[in-house]
Parts: structure tokens; sequence; C-alpha cells
């Protein structure tokens, strides 16, 4: 159409289209071809248009629209949009004609535009450019019938667009759809319905053509489209919401889910509708949008959204308190990915998110910890404060387990994600992840809920096994140095002590795991040829023992009575093999996965109980793989500095080595060619004293692996009179137990004793520790000089006054110093006391027993009521050690039953000493008995000792104690339990009675009323309180053996009435039966006798020696208290924790 002064251009083609005698199809072809061709040179601005009146009348002839060639229609079709961008923005056609030639022209690109390899294709492109450029296709919006034109051109485009179409085809129908949208008065609803539709997942993930039509023309009109979306989403929501149909409200929100992903622009309208939802009464409705909008927040949009509908955001968050929990958790849920994708958002979500910690339901917070754990690494590495993973670790304490397992879980795997960079000393990795083993380690020992789950941890993520595949090759060195290098961020002693727990270490060379083992063979399934019965009771005897270290007793024990009736030999031959202490760690991790496989396939029920079975009766975290690494690290790390990273390192691989030497010294058997080779440069380092102790250990537990090589001997003794201490005390323990070595040690001892007297304090120290191992270990070589070693360490040892500094105040006198601070000479009369003790130990299953044992433990309990001194009067800080050595030899002593008699009179200052004024000689004293309780070697009333604790000021001391007492008595048959505490109730009370801060006074039995409620909180059962209320009374039948005053009769009685008092207590709150005892019980006759007369026990009885009004603050005791009363007993301080240099009692 001309619109300015150029000349017009007229249209040069003049043959007629139609009329005349009947064309071929080549004819119409050849002057389609021409007109198209001479069309599309005209120029919108300056073609003559009146020239166009006859082609464009004859394009529209039937025999041209309706020909049965595809040519035909194709050019024809060209030629009709030619004309139609000429006349822009005019329509050159009445609205008639117009109808037919959009149908005309949608037909044929319906079928033209279905392959790019079709003959006309080039055609139908430029039907579809011309359209698409020109814009007039928008002639459509003018007509009666637009919304059915307009819907024809959305239902074909999106029909036929391909994948395999050009970009450019693409973008022409995205133009042309648009156009259609933007100049449309309405936009039809079929038209809206087909758009939608594309937004389907399986169009997204396949990436369809027409999905990204859609997307292309919504965000062209995304303006003019908002109203009709959000009109779409109302109907659809409301109309459904009526009738609870969430399948269809479902449909819908994912629908928005996608459109806001790829539009969001469209929801401006539908979003505040979405708030509505959030406050529904409707619990799946609320549910699933709160779903929907978190994903929505997720999504890279997400920070747009949440500022332009804030109040929409706010209220989201505020599901985070919604009355249900489970919406709860599906806001908390959704805050994962917004953590990990938006910044912005970040610390407002995690501000609010936080006070789930604390949610009232464990659901809640456990989900909050799990998605803690599933945040991108990178982004808690460098977004996520410390405090928050401290947050996450105070839920490690939750009540229930299930917030546990996740709080220890998320920050085992921040741990093991942050490995590599805690290894190359990144600060900011080492800050805020190297400390998650040293707090969760502690744990450990809480509960036997806890203990599966940290060992879970520790072999899962903390120090987990290398790949057992085949072709992966194993870094032993690599693998136990992460070991060391996560103990170097370890500074507290419970977790240090947890994980030496967890190496196995301790099982010893014959575990009960491999007891319970050998019980499940000869049981064969339950086909036994001979001693049916003793066979079938100590299987279910190491049943019950297994079954009692775990959260759920009877659960386990049924799931290793189904391991035992299995009575698989490939089982039994892998869990064999994996317990093997000469396995290697790529072997041990190839059998237990081999073993966990094959278990689960023959019993899913049991295979959870036989995993943590196996990983507690392997070597998963020591291994003697790691012997070669450690002894390298000792040697690497001797010269550094404690504080030095090699330093640390060693620290910890001399830990590791001196536990394996103690509890399973056959680890060092293939290495004994290594061991002999480190100590033969006889240099007093620190690997030479590590490798002689597990040489030592190792000949100590197998005689046979020692050597007859002279030149090794000759090294051995010249450690042994050397004058490095440990050195002298391994190499000398060597020696006693190397096979045919008497004269050997003969030698070696004359030479030490014959320097006694002369020797520096360096020395002697040195030789005194050599002299403790040959006095128990080469009794007859050391009995050869004997009464000179004997009387200088009595003599001129202990005798010698040690007095405290004159230049130190009486307020200033310290009562402790660790191991580096304490003088030599002080250090050799500690050493002095073990030869005594050593040398009792030799002779306990001899004839001249008492003789030898007389002298020392006379001085042992001169020591202990001097308060660590014969003659008093000495350095605080030597008798403190004095004392506690004192008390522990002889608490060791006591497993000798000929000893053990002799000691049980002065069994009270034993006792008291686990109330010693000195917190590391309580601590210490504790940490020693307590193993040899677990043995039930000592005499029964050493088991009353830890009671002691309750009044402790350290938390640490009650903790440990109650822990023991508990898991111990747990495991206990009925039996034995009875007999190690039910049955000492009765001395319990005497020796309270005999407690030196017992006087009788209100006051005072307040205090001593908490002895008795600690007592019966851990013993008192439905089943023995009537044996323990009936002991209390028969105590007020008798009277106290040590008649030295009627008063210690009347405190004795005083303690048995209290004692009645709190068990009636106990039974009101609990509400148990309290029936008389029918059995009899024998009172011990070393503490009680009878009453001179029948008359004085009745009167006894019938007297009532508590104070009045007794029983009103008794019952008072089983009610929770506002405030806790302070001890009685107060530390003097708490000083450090004694190492476990020869200057601690060993």
């Amino acid at each position: 159409m001309v619109t300015s002064n150029a000349s017009p251009v007229k249209l040069a083609f003049r043959e007629k289209l139609v009329g005349g005698k009947s064309q071929t199809t080549d004819t119409y072809l050849r002057k389609l071809k021409t007109l198209h061709a001479q069309l599309s040179e005209l120029d919108q601005e300056t073609a003559d248009v009146k020239t166009l009146d006859t082609v464009k009348r004859d394009l529209l002839h039937p025999s041209i629209l309706l020909h049965t060639d595809r040519g035909v229609k194709a050019y024809a079709a060209c030629c009709i949009v030619d004309i139609l961008g000429l006349y822009a923005p005019e329509a050159p056609y009445t609205e008639a004609q117009l109808g037919d030639i959009f149908k005309f022209v949608t037909l044929q690109l319906r079928h033209g535009l279905k392959s790019p390899s079709d003959t006309y294709f080039p055609q139908y492109f430029h039907v579809l450019e011309s359209l698409s450029t020109v814009k007039s296709v928008v002639l459509v919006c003018d007509l009666p019938n637009a919304d059915e034109l307009i819907h024809t051109f959305f239902r074909d485009f999106f029909a036929f667009v391909r994948n395999d179409h050009s970009k450019q085809v693409e973008t022409f129908m995205a133009d042309i759809l648009a156009a259609l949208i933007d100049e449309a008065n309405s936009v039809p609803p079929k038209c809206m319905e087909i758009i939608l539709a594309q937004f389907t997942e399986k169009n997204i993930v396949s990436e369809l053509a027409s999905f990204r039509l859609a997307v292309t023309v919504c965000r062209a009109v995304d303006d003019k489209l908002q109203r009709y979306v959000g009109h779409y989403f109302t109907d659809t929501i409301a109309d459904n919401a009526e009738e609870e149909d969430l399948t269809e409200i479902g449909k819908a929100h994912e629908l928005i889910k996608h459109i806001h992903k790829y539009c969001p622009a469209l929801l401006n309208t539908v979003i505040p509708q979405l708030e509505d939802e959030l406050k529904a009464e409707s619990l799946p409705l609320r549910m699933l949008i709160t779903e929907t909008l978190g994903e929505m927040y997720a999504d890279n949009s997400g920070i747009e959204l949440s500022k332009r509908h804030n109040a929409v955001f706010k209220t989201w968050l505020g599901r985070l308190n919604d009355r249900v929990a489970f919406i709860r958790i599906k806001c908390i849920e959704a805050t994962r990915a917004i953590i990990n994708n938006h910044a912005e958002l970040r610390d407002q979500i995690r501000e609010v998110v936080k006070a789930k910690f604390l949610d009232p339901d464990e659901r809640v917070r456990a989900a909050l910890c799990k998605v803690y754990g599933q945040l991108d690494f990178e982004i808690v590495l460098h977004n996520i404060p410390l405090a928050d993973l401290q947050d996450i670790f105070a839920r490690a304490a939750d009540k229930k387990q299930s917030v546990r397992t996740e709080s220890l879980r998320t920050l085992a795997k921040f741990y093991d994600l942050a490995y590599p960079q805690i290894e190359n000393q990144d600060p900011d990795a080492i800050e805020k992840f190297a400390w998650i083993p040293n707090d969760i380690l502690p744990l450990y020992s809480l509960t036997l809920e806890s203990r599966p789950v940290v060992e879970q941890m520790l072999a899962d993520y903390i120090l987990p096994l290398p790949s057992s595949k085949d072709k992966v090759e194993v870094d032993e060195a690599r693998w136990t140095n992460r070991l060391l290098t996560t103990m170097r961020y370890m500074n507290n002693e419970k977790a240090i002590n947890a994980l030496l727990v967890c190496t196995n270490l301790k099982n010893g060379p014959l575990p009960p795991a491999q007891r319970l083992l050998d019980a499940c063979i000869k049981n064969n399934g339950g086909v036994i040829d001979e001693n049916e019965e003793v066979v079938v009771q100590t299987l279910a005897r190491f049943i019950k023992l297994h079954a009692s270290q775990y959260p759920d007793p009877s659960k386990a024990a049924e799931d290793l009575q189904t391991f035992a009736d299995l009575n698989d030999k490939t089982l039994y031959s892998l869990l064999r093999k994996c317990m093997d202490p000469q396995i290697d760690v790529k072997t041990l991790a190839k059998r237990r996965d081999e073993f966990n496989k094959k278990m689960a396939a023959a019993s899913v029920g049991a295979a959870p109980t036989m995993k943590i079975f196996l990983r507690r009766a392997t070597y998963h975290i020591v291994n003697q793989s790691s012997i070669p690494t450690l002894l390298e690290r000792i040697e690497r790390g001797q010269d550094s500095e404690n504080g030095s990273e090699d330093g640390l390192r060693a620290k910890h691989a001399r830990t590791l080595v001196r536990h394996a030497a103690k509890h399973l010294p056959t680890l060092f058997k293939q290495h004994q060619a290594l061991l002999n080779q480190t100590i033969a440069h006889e240099e007093k380092t620190l690997v030479t004293a590590a490798a002689l102790q597990a040489l030592a250990s190792l000949t100590r537990a197998d005689p046979t692996s020692g050597t007859s090589d002279k030149r090794l001997i000759e090294r051995y003794s010249r450690f042994a009179i050397g004058t490095g201490e440990k050195h002298a005390k391994f190499a000398a323990r060597l020696l006693a137990h190397t096979p045919d070595q008497v004269v050997a040690c003969e030698n070696t001892i004359e030479t030490i004793a014959e320097g006694l007297l002369t020797d520096a304090p360096e020395i002697l120290v040195a030789h005194v520790a050599a002299l403790a191992q040959f006095s128990g270990s080469a009794r007859d070589a050391f009995d050869s000089k004997s009464e000179r070693i004997m009387n200088f360490l009595v003599k001129d040892l202990i005798m010698d006054p040690q007095p405290k500094p004159d230049d130190v105040d009486d307020d200033e006198v310290e009562e402790w110093a660790d191991d580096a601070d304490f003088p030599d000479v002080y250090r050799a009369r500690v050493l002095a006391l073990k030869v005594f003790r050593n040398r009792c130990r030799a002779y306990a299953s001899s004839k001249k027993a008492d003789l030898v044992s007389g002298p020392p433990l006379k001085i042992f309990h001169s020591l202990i009521v001097g308060n660590g001194s014969v003659k008093g009067g000495e350095d605080p800080i030597l008798m403190s050690r004095m004392r506690l050595q004192a008390a522990v030899s002889l608490v060791q002593l006591s497993q000798v039953a000929k000893y053990g008699a002799a000691i049980l009179p002065h069994f009270q200052r034993i006792a008291l000493v686990s109330q010693d004024p000195c917190y590391n000689v309580r601590h210490i004293f504790l940490k020693k008995i307590i193993p040899l309780l677990y043995q039930l070697n000592l005499p029964p009333v050493y088991h009353i000792i830890p009671f002691l604790t309750v009044h402790d000021p350290e938390q640490e001391q009650k903790t440990t104690a109650t822990n023991y007492l508990i898991g111990h008595i747990k495991r206990l048959h009925p039996e034995v339990r009875a007999k190690f505490f039910d049955h000492m109730f009765i001395r319990y009370l005497h020796f309270l009675a005999h407690h030196p801060d017992m006087t009788g006074e209100e006051e005072d039995l307040k205090d001593f009323v908490k002895y008795l409620q600690h007592f019966l909180e851990v013993v008192a059962t439905p089943d023995n309180i009537s044996l323990l209320y009936h002991y209390a009374q028969k105590g007020k039948t008798v009277l106290d053996a040590d008649q030295a005053s009627q008063t210690v009769s009347v405190k004795f009685w005083m303690m048995c009435e209290l004692a009645q008092e709190v068990i009636r207590a106990l039974r009101e709150a609990r509400q148990w039966m309290l029936p008389v005892y029918p059995g009899k019980v024998r009172l011990p006759g070393d503490i009680l006798k009878p009453h001179k007369s029948v008359d004085d026990a009745n009167k006894t009885v019938s007297t009532r020696y508590l104070p009045k009004g007794t029983e009103v603050w008794v019952k008072a005791l089983w009610k929770p208290s506002t405030e806790e009363k302070k001890d009685k007993r107060a530390a003097k301080r708490k000083a450090t924790t004694a190492g476990n240099g020869d200057g601690s009692a060993k």
C-alpha cells in the first residue's frame, strides 16, 4: 500500500489465474510461483495495491483453494499472505473472505509444517514467517468467529510444533500466538487450557517443543494473560475445594509450580489467593499449599516471589508454627532448597527455623536436624554459622532417640564431607567441623540407646573402613592417618576413652563375641550330640550377655538366637575371619560387606542386630595394618613441640599403641621385625619406648614370640638398666617374659641393686620402674637380691621424709602435680609401692604369701591412715599420689582371696578414698576400681564404693559411677546381682554409720539420706524391695561388732530406720507392693554381732532413734525438687586429671 510520495510500483503479473479452459496443475504451479515471486518483490510502502485486485480475487477461487495438488495450495497460501502483508494493516477482503482465508492458511500449515523435509516446507515456512513479521494474523481478532479461529491457531500450532523444527519456526509460531492474544478482546478459555496443558512434568522433562512454545508465548504477553490465569485457578481451586477434591487441587498446584518456574509473572493474581489456602481449616489443603509454596520459593524466582508477595511469604513461614506437626515438617523440609539456593533469604529462614529445634513434637525436631544434613556442604562451610551446628548437637541430648540419631547423623556426615579440608588444615573447616568427633564420642557412655548410634556414626562417616572393591587400592597409611587427624582435635578425655572402647581392642584375645560364636557352633542349630543342657545354657548365657548391651535386649536376644538357629557355616566362617586380629583392613572391609549381605539375605529382621554385633567384634578402627603408620607417626613427631601437628599426632599414636599393647598385644605379631628394628639404635626416644612396650606385651601374651637372639637380649638388658623410665620398665617386662632368660634377669637386677644407693633421681626412677616389673614377673630372679632391694625401698625411700617446700604458704600448697611436674624422687617412691604390690601378686599362690605380703600391706594401710605419709608432714603433692597408689594397690590385691581377707578390715578407709579432698585422687581411684568391679573378682562389699560419689561436687564423677552401676547391674544374672548388690545393703548401712561425717544430727541425716536414695534408685526393683527392707529391719536386731561405745550401734540403728523410711516412701511413690520377705538372711559376722540378751534386742527394736518428723521430709525425696541442695563435702580444687605416666596409679 502506497503511503509516501514515491512512485507506486505496479504488479507486473498479467496472466489469468482462473477462468477460460481448464488448466493443468503444472500451469497453476507456474503461474502461482511467478505471482509469488513478484508479490515478494513488492514493498508495502510503495506497492500499488490497485493492481492486486484481480489476483486478490482470483486467489480465492475454489479451483485454487480446493485444488487437489498440495503445491498449488502451498503457493496460493504464500500469495495470499503476501497480499495481506502488502495491505496491512488494512484488510483486503471481507470478513467472510478473511474467515475462509485463515481457515485455509491454518489448514495448510497444519499439514505442511509436519516435517522439515517436506517438498513444500519452504513455502509453508514463508507463510508462517509472513504472518509473524507482518502481524497480518491480527485481522482474525476483528472477525465474528474470532474465538474459533484463534482457537484453531492455538490448537494446530501446539499440535504440530516439533522438536526437529528450527528455532525460527518456534519463534514465528510464538509471535503469531502472542499477537493474537495481545490483539484479541478476550482470550478464549480453550486457548488458555491449551497453553496451561503444556506445563506438565512430562513435557518439561522431555523438553518438548510445545512446552517451549507455551513458555515463549506466556512470557511475551504475561500482562495480558495474568487475569485469565487467575480466573482459571480461582475456578479450579474453588470448585474442587468445595467438593474436597484434592486430586484436582493437587494438579492445579503442580501447574502453579511449573508456571512459576518458567513464567512467574503469570501468577501475580494467583499468589494472593494462595494465602487463603495457607489459612484453610482443611489439613490436606494446608499441607498441599505449604509444600507447593515451599518449592516455589526455592526456585530461581523465589526471591522475587517473596518480595512481591511478602505477606504470603510471612504467612507461609507461619506454617512453621502450624498446630499440626506434619505441616510444620513440610515447611521445614521446604527450607532446605531455599537455604541452598537463595543467599538473600538464607539468614531470615535460618533465624525462624532454628526455633523448631525446641518444637514439642519429636518428628519436627528430627526433621530439622535431617534438613540441615541435606544442605549443600559448601553452603554449610561458608554460610551456616557454627552456632547452628552447635544447636544441632544440642539435640544429641534430646529425650527422643529419633532426634538424637538424626542430630548425630547430620554432624557425622558434615565431618565426613569436611575431612579432606580438615586434613589440608583449612582453618574454616577445622573451626566448623573438627570438633564434631570430640563432642559426639562422650555420648557413647550415656545410655545403651546412644551407644549403637555413636558406633554407627563412627563406622559410617567419621572413621569408615576403606572401600572393599577389588579394583580399589587401599592406602593403609592414609586410613590410619585419618584416625590420628581426628584424634588431633580431640581434647576431651571422655571422647578419647570412648574412642578407645570403640576400637574393640579391650575385647582381648578371647572376646565375648568369639565365645558366642563358639557357642553357636557347638549348638549346631539345635542338633547337639552330647552335653546338650550345658551347650544350650552356655549359648543362652552368652546371648543374654550380648543382648544386655543393646537398647532393646529382648529383640537383640531374639535376633542372636535367630543367628544361632540359622547355623550357617559360611556366616560363621566370615564372622571368625572378621574377628581375627591378624586380618588386614582391606580384607576386613570385604569380609564385613560379605557378612552383612549374606546376613540380610538370610534374615532381614536379625540383620540390623548382627550388623551391630559385627561392628563390636571387629578391629575396624585400629587394625594390624595400622601399626607401621602409628610407629612412623611417633617417630616423626617425637622431636616436635607438643602443640605442633606432628607432635599431637605422635601423642595420639602413642595412646593407640599403648592401648593395643595393654589389651590386644597379638595385633603386633606380624610386626615383630619392625619393632626390633625400631629399637636397634638404643636411643631413648618415644618410638623406642612404644616398640619396647609392644614387644613386652606381645611376649607376655604369647611367650613363643619371645626371642633367643643373644644380641636382642643384650639390647633389652641395656635398656632395663638405662636412664629412661619407660624404656627400663618395658625392657624389664620384656626380659621377664622372654623364655629361658632367668640369668639375664638376674644379672640385670644385680646391676640395678648395686647402684640404688648412689643413683641420681632420674636413674633411680628408671631402675625402680624396672624392679616393679621384675618383682612381679621374674620372682625368682628378683629374690636373689630382694632383701637388699626391699630394705632400700622401705628405709631409704619410703621412710625418707620429703617435706613440703619452705617458701610456700599453707594456703598456696598444691595437692596435685601433673606427671611432667612430679619430681623424680617422688615418682620413685610411688613406683616403690608398685614393687611391693607386684611382689605380693607374684607370691599369691605360694606358701610364703602371708610372709611376703605382711610388710607391704602394713605400709599400704599406714599410708592411707596417714593421708599418704608414714610419718606425716610431707609434701602434699607426694602424699596425694602415695595414698592413691596405696589404696589402688590394696584394691588390686583384694582380688586374691587370701589377701582380700586380710585387707577387708581396712575397707572403710579404702572406700573413703573415693571421697578424697583432692579431685585427681578420687577421680583416678574411681577410674581404676570400676574395671575391677566389672570383673567381679573383688569381694562383694567393694561394689558399694561407686555409690559414695553421690555427694561428689563434680558431676563427672557421679555420672561415671552411675552409668557403671546401671549398665553393670542390667547385665548381671539375678543371683549374681543379689550377691554383689542386694546383699551388700546391710554392709552399706554399716559403712554409712561409720562414715566420719555421720553425727546423727538431723542435718547430717538429710545429707546421708541421699546415699540411700541413690542406692535404691539404682538397685531397688519390685522383686528385691522386700529383701532390702528386711535387711533394714534386721539391722536393729544386732549390735555393731566394733562396740567401742554405744554411739556406734546407735548410728547404725539410725541408718537402718532411715533406710526403712526411704524404702516405704519409694514403695508409695512407685506404687509397689511390699510383702514380708519369706526367706532368711545371714548378717555379716565380721561387722555385726547379736545383742547380749533377747530383752536388749526387743528394746532396740521398739525404740525409735530417728528425730521426729523424719518421715515427712523423707517422703519428699521422690518428688521433683525445685532446688538442688549444695553438697556438704566440697572439693578444694579440680586439678588437671593425671596422665598415665608412672606417677599415676596403675
